[in-house]
């Protein structure tokens, strides 16, 4: 029984007062007792605990821990459970039902962990059934039990197949027992509610974990079964609790020399199969000409359809199919077979250009078929220029009179490996002003994404400012760039002309629409704007501090989204993988397998990348996010000759 504490508040009171509330036919002249509580519980009245009040509440507690009220269990009768959870703690109480009166059989309450106090409402729930029928298990096995809960919820999880995994496995967890859910008011599970209120401090925590093998089943082999059909042997050394499970379970056995028959829950008999015929069974069920190879469900479904069972049937199929070599190698690969983000962050403006060549346009534009952007990693400032090619001569004319005479010179330069990027000509002028180069390989392209989303942009804006024609984009790209630096940017919270200047950007429409009429005192008084200048000076360098932490916080919720979309990738030496083949996307066909291997791990490299061995010893790269792991394939063939009618070994 749980220690219970003087009430501290009103709240505890009315807690405690319904707990007992539940048991007054137990306790006579049960109100006389309790109207001293029932007095701190008058509005406008004020917390006093007296001495009347203890005694009051010693009384009423020395009642509930006395007889009749906690009884021993009628086995005759089915159990009932009310159950209830709170944002800390949960509740249950096991007892029977007599001439409509509960019998209490057992209290008990259970504190949460950090993990389980941020569930939601109905893993909560589920997880105070998954505690009470833990608790009382030594009651309840074999016999009928009903559960009363307050969560609607929980009645409709046993037919609800797209349920969280927590969920399914707690649901798989009481599969054993025979439960029917009763949905309770909360101010009807009184009991329960008031447990569930009660902090357990170093409690044992709770037990939802499944077994290796069957699920909340004792380990009882089929000769067992056998033995006791033929000469009714039982095997001595066993618990009562598994002599019990053994009597419940052998009546759905029937032995038929030399077979052992199970009769299932639609009243078929099925042969009991032996270990050894589990792996040949499962392949002609799934990877022979007539299997198909679906999936788990509609493998053991052809399986029972041909008149056979084991108890870890569901387990065995999942592991056979997980081997299946023509399994492994079918499917596409999606979004969430991608790598997980590692954002480049910095902290100085102009000190990270990102470059790339946008193009060709067609038509050309006053002899330009390219435009050459670069953008700054800090302040999402961009610079571009047209060009009729895309060569070396072009990124030394964007440098040389733009980025080191107007923003000085960078500490580093990012841009993919084409040729007009990696030359002798651009690596001797970086190397001349101690300028690092940084190359995105074809394994991460991804290294020079903020580059490609300036690209997007600025052709996105071209594409709606230029003339029917287009012929004259080369002229709006001015323009372009003018609307890009004075945009609103979410990583920085501010625009890229207000992060490098430390004001707003004064357009044509506040001329237009007497916007200047505002500051006009301000635009006359020179000493005043002369102070108010060197105060948003002042105020540049917490400005572009606030707009790297905003840049921050951005890419870290961006990575946290985008992670928890993908699917979890480890690679080690000498993991057997298997590689998508992407050329298929530019070539497909029908019937083609879009996974080639297996190949060994050689080398995990950063950012992804990952150094394959084929089978004639030949390295190569590769992107993580186009590999999976090989699980092996199964040693049985399609001509092998597996009998499916051999006895099982008694």
């Amino acid at each position: 029984m749980v220690q219970l504490g003087e009430p501290k508040s009103v709240k505890d009171v009315r807690s405690f007062l319904g707990h007992a509330g539940f048991y007054r036919r137990f306790i006579k002249d049960f109100s006389k007792i309790a109207r001293p509580l029932t007095r701190l519980l008058c509005k406008e009245t004020e917390f006093i605990f007296d001495q009347e009040c203890s005694q009051a509440f010693l009384k009423i507690k020395e009642a509930l821990v006395s007889a009749p009220i906690v009884q021993a269990p009628n086995w005759d009768l089915p159990f009932e459970i009310m159950c209830d959870a709170l944002d800390f703690a949960v509740g249950a109480v096991l007892g029977h039902k007599v001439d409509k009166k509960m019998n209490v059989i057992y209290y008990a309450s259970r504190t949460l962990d950090d993990a389980q106090t941020r569930y939601t409402t109905t893993e909560k729930e589920l997880l105070a059934v998954v505690f009470a029928f833990d608790k009382f298990r030594s009651y309840i096995v074999g016999s009928k039990v009903i559960v009363h809960t307050d969560h609607a919820a929980l009645k409709y999880l046993y037919t609800k197949k797209d349920a969280k995994p927590r969920l399914i496995r707690w649901v798989l967890l009481l599969q054993e027992f025979n439960i029917e859910i009763v949905d309770k008011k909360g101010t009807e599970n009184s009991v329960a509610d008031h447990l569930s209120r009660l902090r357990v401090e170093g409690d044992v925590p709770i037990d939802d974990s499944l077994p290796e093998e069957q699920l909340m089943a004792a380990k009882i082999v089929d000769r067992d079964f056998v033995n006791y059909l033929v000469c009714r042997e039982v095997p001595s050394g066993w618990s009562g609790y598994q002599r019990k499970k053994f009597f419940k379970d052998v009546v759905h056995y029937y032995w038929d020399e030399p077979y052992l028959f199970r009769k299932g829950n639609d009243s078929l008999f099925r042969r009991c199969v032996a270990k050894e015929e589990t792996e040949g069974i499962l392949f002609h069920c799934h990877g022979s000409s007539y299997g198909g190879h679906f999936a788990v469900f509609k493998t053991v479904q052809k399986v029972l359809q041909a008149g056979f069972w084991w108890p870890s049937m569901f387990k065995d199929s999942h592991a056979f199919i997980s081997k299946c070599e023509a399994c492994q190698k079918a499917g596409n690969i999606m979004a969430r077979n991608e790598m997980p983000q590692n954002p480049i962050l910095e902290v100085e403006v102009f000190d990270v250009w990102g470059i790339d060549f946008v193009g060709p346009f067609n038509p050309a534009s006053h002899g330009n078929v390219y435009i050459l952007v670069a953008i700054d990693y800090v302040s999402k400032w961009v610079e571009a220029i047209a060009a009729p090619t895309n060569d070396a001569k072009v990124v030394l004319k964007l440098f040389k009179t733009i980025i080191f005479p107007r923003f000085g010179v960078p500490r580093c330069v990012i841009s993919d490996g084409g040729t007009h990027f990696v030359n002798k000509v651009f690596e001797n002028l970086l190397k001349k002003y101690g300028v690092k180069h940084k190359i995105a390989t074809p394994y991460q392209p991804q290294t020079s994404g903020q580059v490609e989303v300036s690209n997007k942009q600025i052709k996105a804006i071209l594409h709606k400012t230029v003339n029917s024609s287009r012929k004259d984009w080369s002229e709006k790209l001015d323009d372009a760039l003018w609307a890009y630096r004075t945009a609103y940017k979410t990583p920085i919270g501010r625009s890229p002309y207000s992060l490098i200047y430390g004001k707003s950007c004064h357009l044509p429409l506040e001329l237009e629409y007497r916007a200047r009429w505002a500051i006009k005192i301000l635009n006359i008084e020179l000493s005043t704007a002369q102070e108010k200048r060197e105060m948003d000076l002042h105020e540049l360098e917490e400005i572009r501090l606030d707009a790297c932490e905003s840049s921050r916080i951005y890419k870290e919720r961006t990575k946290a989204f985008h992670d928890k979309r993908i699917t979890s990738k480890v690679f080690k030496e000498g993991d057997d993988v298997l590689l998508y083949n992407s050329r298929l996307k530019l070539f497909p066909g029908k019937l083609k397998c879009r996974w080639s291997g297996p190949f060994k791990v050689k080398e995990v490299l950063p950012y992804g990348a990952i150094t394959l061995v084929n089978n004639n010893g030949a390295e190569f790269t590769v992107n993580g996010h186009r590999l999976k792991k090989y699980m092996g394939s199964q040693s049985i063939g399609e001509g092998s000759s597996i009998r499916l009618h051999d006895p099982p070994q008694a």
